[in-house]
Formats: C-alpha cells, structure tokens, sequence
C-alpha cells in the first residue's frame, strides 16, 4: 500500500477549516492507500517514511514563509513532494505575475513596492494607462493593495484616489512586517462577472468555480474577509481554458505539476486576465464538486507509485 501524507497546517482562529481534508483521507484509504493528514510543522513527522507528501491545506504558511519553504526543501529530499519544492518557492511570491506577463499570458497588470525600494524600485512594465503617484498609488483609477506573499484576502484592500492616506499606512504596515505590496488596477468586471476558479489535477482539467468579489470598499486591509463569496459551479469558456493552460505552460517544472488553480477575472476589454495562479495549497471546492473526489484520488496515486 503505497503511504501518502496530505499535508495541512495546525487549527487557529484564522485558518479556515478545509473541509476537503478528511474526504480526501478516506477516499484514499478506501481505494487501497495509506493515507493520512500531517501537520507541516510537526517535528514528529518522518517524511522520509511516505511515498508521497500532497500539500493539501497549508494554509498559514504566507505568514511564515521562510520557514515553510524550508520545509518544503526538506521534505522534498526527503521523499516526492507535489508540487515541487522549486514550484512551491516560485509560487510563494506573487511577483510571477510578471514572469508570466513576460512569456505573453495576459495577467492582471501588476506594480510591486519592496520595503526597502523607492519610486524607482516599482515594476510598471505591465501597468495600465493610469497615472501613478510618487508613492506608486494610483491617482486616478480605484486599485488594490496586496502582500506579494498572502492568502484568503488577508491584508488586501480596495482603495479609491481618496483613500490615499489610508493606503500609504497600509504600506507602511505590510513594510514594517517585511512584506513586499503589489498594486494593482481594481477590474469592474468583476463585479459584474465574478472570479473563476479552474482546477487542474493530474494535469487535466477538474472543474472551475466562480465567485463574487471579496473586497468591498471601506473595508480594512487587516480584517478577515470571506474568501470565496457566493461560489458557486462554473463552465469555463473556451477563452478562459485557452488562458489558464497557456499560464500553466509558462511555469517552470511545469511537467512536475500534480494540481493547479488559476484564477481568472475579465479585464477592461473583457477577455480573461490571470489574477493568481495557486500551485501551492489552492482549495479545491470539493463539496461544491464532489464527483471531482475520485479523479482526484487516481491522480494522487498515480503520482505515489511513480516514488515507489
């Protein structure tokens, strides 16, 4: 029976519950696995004694970066870690937005603001039209500020040009922490046709979501939002699979890939724009998919016989 760890993070008062998790465990113990959930953290685990090592729900890892991607780089010596250890470091900064735009995938246009840059520090090789300040904020568009290094919406917010003093404290906030923030321009579409979630597994498309927009104005870039609003099933289109598989072919390893989410919203021309491509612990929906399950339980195997 080939071992397999699903790996998730400790409980906490701002850590989701994935709900995916104790599914996934049986559906692989009924299909003949030795299948378990692990901590990432937990010094006890033996990783060395799995044939494979799935991140599944990881989920705190963006506050404690450095450390979880020195695990990763652990526990993939220590046995066969999907995705990567190399994916997951790639992953973990959303400055691949730019690597992406690079290779010629429309993405969702990008500035980054290092703490320790200046005006002239700021990526705007993919910007839009718009005028920017000298702080990097825009000033004449609504945006959003983002950590480069997050999840599940936290610390990000919506802004108009008049909330200008209160983005600069947010900047100052996510610098002092040691974060990088990425700005970018506030697509109104989404408002009106949602985010979609298209979910690959074992290098083949499993199903998509679309959700409603999760930031709202007026509401603190530190509190928690609701990460998947009013989500529901999704039929992508053929623009959008065109779109998501042309991002996926632009990532390095990319061969490598056990899962993927891309994230995609309607730019100011309509057609889709990657805003994040979740290779790391993406939710995977499976309650609003549940005749996803097997799928995904024959492509886990699959990558656990390939150690064995």
């Amino acid at each position: 029976m080939p071992r397999i760890a699903l790996v998730t993070c400790r409980p906490g008062p701002e850590v989701a519950v994935d709900r995916d998790l104790p599914v996934l465990v049986r559906a692989l113990r009924e299909a003949g696995a030795e299948a378990e959930s692990v901590v990432w953290d937990d010094e006890r685990a033996d990783w060395g004694g799995y044939d494979l090592a799935v991140i599944r729900s990881t989920w705190d890892y963006s506050w404690r970066a450095a450390e979880f991607l020195a695990w990763a780089e652990r526990c993939g010596k220590a046995t066969r870690l999907a995705n990567p250890a190399g994916v997951v470091r790639w992953n973990a900064d959303k400055r691949y937005l730019g690597q992406l735009a690079e290779a010629g995938v429309p993405v969702v246009p990008t500035w980054y603001i290092a703490p320790d840059e200046s005006t002239n520090g700021i990526d705007g090789t993919h910007s839009t039209n718009g005028t920017h300040g000298i702080d990097g904020l825009p000033v004449d568009h609504e945006y959003v500020v983002k950590p480069t290094s997050g999840a599940g919406a936290r610390f990000a917010a919506r802004y108009t040009p008049d909330d200008h003093d209160t983005a600069v404290r947010q900047l100052a906030r996510m610098h002092a922490e040691g974060f990088t923030a990425m700005v970018q321009p506030y697509l109104e579409n989404i408002d009106v046709s949602g985010e979609r979630a298209l979910q690959f597994y074992g290098g083949r498309l499993l199903h998509a979501s679309r959700k409603g927009a999760v930031l709202t104005p007026g509401t603190p870039y530190d509190e928690r939002k609701v990460a998947h609003p009013r989500l529901e099933p999704w039929t992508p289109t053929p623009a959008e699979l065109a779109v998501a598989e042309r991002a996926l072919a632009a990532v390095p390893e990319a061969p490598e890939l056990l899962y993927a989410r891309v994230d995609l919203v309607d730019g100011e021309d309509g057609q889709p724009r990657v805003m994040e491509l979740e290779l790391v612990e993406p939710n995977l929906f499976l309650s609003l998919h549940p005749g996803s399950v097997p799928r995904v339980v024959e492509a886990i195997l699959a990558a656990a016989e390939l150690q064995r």
